[in-house]
This record gives C-alpha cells, structure tokens and sequence, in this order.
C-alpha cells in the first residue's frame, strides 16, 4: 500500500516513511523492488497481439505519446527536447484493443524519436502481419506501412496545397478518428498515476517504471 501510494500520488518518500515507521531507504527498496516484479509480468509484444488475435480481434490502435522528464542541462539532455510538445521527456509507444484496453507498451526512448522510427525499431508492422492483425493509428505512423494493395496499418488521409481531401475521404478520416478514440482512454487510465506527471527517476528506469505500471492498470480497470 505505501508503494501504491507513492506510485499512484507521487508521495515524497521521507514523507511516506515518516509516516508509517520506516526508513526512507526502505521505502526505496520497497518500491523498486515492487516495480521490477510488476514490470517482469508486462506481456511482450508478439504475445500481446497473438492474444487479441486468438480472442476474435481484428485490429489494435496504436499511438506515441510523451511523458514529460524534468529539464537537465548538458548536450547529452538534448536528445531528450520534443520540438513538437516543447519539453523535455521520454518517447514511448502503446498498443490497445478496440476498447481501448492497454495491451502493450514500448521502451522509453528519447523525446525527439519520432512514432515512425520507435515503431520501426519495434516492428511492429512484422508482428502485426505475424498475427494476421490490422492498426489505426494517427497521421504521425504515415509512410510505415507502405504496401498499397495490403495495409496492415491504416492513418487515414492529409491534405496537401495542391490536393485537398474528397468528401469521402473527409469521411473516411472521420470515421478512423472515431475508431481511435479509444486509445486516448487507454493513456488516460495510464497518466492517472501520478509518479508519471514529471518523471524524476533515470531515464533508463523509466522503461521498467512504465511496464509496472501498464500491469497494474489492468489490475485496475479489469478487477
């Protein structure tokens, strides 16, 4: 309980172990010690799809989104700085189900990795094709599944200056928003964990912190 409140309200851990008897250095143990148990239970990528396939599933949303880091200076933070949220923080990818369940996260990488180079390095178009499933996702995975006649992954259409969108492909992209509104439950359930606000753990623990915590939101929303 003292490790759900820390991770859950961001409690100070001083605080925490002033309050219940015990020391800070405890309460740390505690706590990383909780993390890497949960964090060992978070599903891997092709069983998590292999998963939704074998429940009758036919498509997962997938999206990229930041979890914002405190600033630190030197050039070695730099990779770190998100041009588009402008903020430092760390990059990470999740899959869900079409209700918007969290079915999977990615490894924390730097702030500047862009949805296309993380989901790349993950392959998730090969995984998704190993188990026969198809993806919406927003305009920012446009250009990774370049097969015309096949699609696995769907991002809808964007307007140009010299060609704008058709009435039906302006439908087309409404109903794709419609279908992917789910997936922003998904992070919301995830974000409600407040140790995730501003993130003052090291970067490379932050992988592990973020595994936990998608094991113990589905605790949460199926219990």
């Amino acid at each position: 309980m003292i490790v759900l409140a820390v991770l859950r309200h961001d409690q100070r851990l001083a605080d925490m172990a002033g309050g219940n008897n015990v020391s800070e250095s405890t309460v740390r143990r505690w706590r990383d010690e909780l993390i890497g148990l949960l964090a060992a239970q978070a599903p891997r990528l092709d069983r998590a799809l292999r998963k939704v396939a074998k429940q009758g599933g036919e498509v997962v949303l997938i999206d990229g989104t930041l979890i914002r880091t405190q600033r630190r200076t030197g050039r070695a933070d730099r990779r770190n700085y998100s041009g588009k949220h402008r903020s430092h923080g760390l990059h990470f990818l999740a899959l869900t189900d079409e209700r918007g369940r969290l079915i999977w996260i990615s490894a924390a990488r730097p702030g500047r990795t862009h949805d296309n180079t993380a989901a790349r390095h993950d392959h998730i178009l090969a995984h998704l094709r190993a188990a026969s499933l198809g993806a919406l996702a927003d305009l920012g995975f446009r250009g990774l599944d370049n097969d015309v006649r096949d699609p696995v992954i769907v991002t809808g259409y964007t307007a140009t200056r010299t060609h704008k969108l058709t009435p039906g492909q302006k439908t087309a992209n409404r109903v794709l928003a419609t279908g992917r509104a789910p997936v922003e439950h998904g992070f919301a359930h995830l974000k409600n964990w407040r140790t995730l606000a501003k993130l003052r753990t090291d970067p490379a623990r932050a992988t592990q912190l973020l595994c936990a915590l998608l094991v113990l939101t589905n605790l949460e929303v199926n219990r």
